[in-house]
């Protein structure tokens, strides 16, 4: 079970790696990109939380849910907000 284990992590790390570097030849300024998209979804969680004064809808901050903002953006923020609406 080990192995399978393995070769499965293996070849999911591989294709993880070929996917980053495809879509950071593609990019002019693959850096650039990444800094504003992690800014972007960090930003767009606190104004999240900050406007759930107001509307009510609050996304718990911990580790995860900074990690997922800053890797998927603002599409990432938007999908916990969506999950968090319907799951309550």
């Amino acid at each position: 079970m080990e192995t399978v284990q393995f070769i499965a992590t293996v070849i999911c790390s591989t294709v993880l790696l070929f996917t980053v570097m495809y879509f950071s030849k593609r990019s002019v300024h693959p850096f650039k990109r990444a800094v504003t998209t992690v800014l972007s979804g960090i930003i767009s969680l606190i104004a999240v939380n900050i406007t759930g004064i107001f509307t009510g809808v609050f996304i718990p901050i911990s580790t995860l849910s900074i990690c997922i903002s800053a890797i998927g953006g603002i599409p990432a923020v938007t999908a916990m907000l969506i999950i968090d609406t319907f799951f309550r």
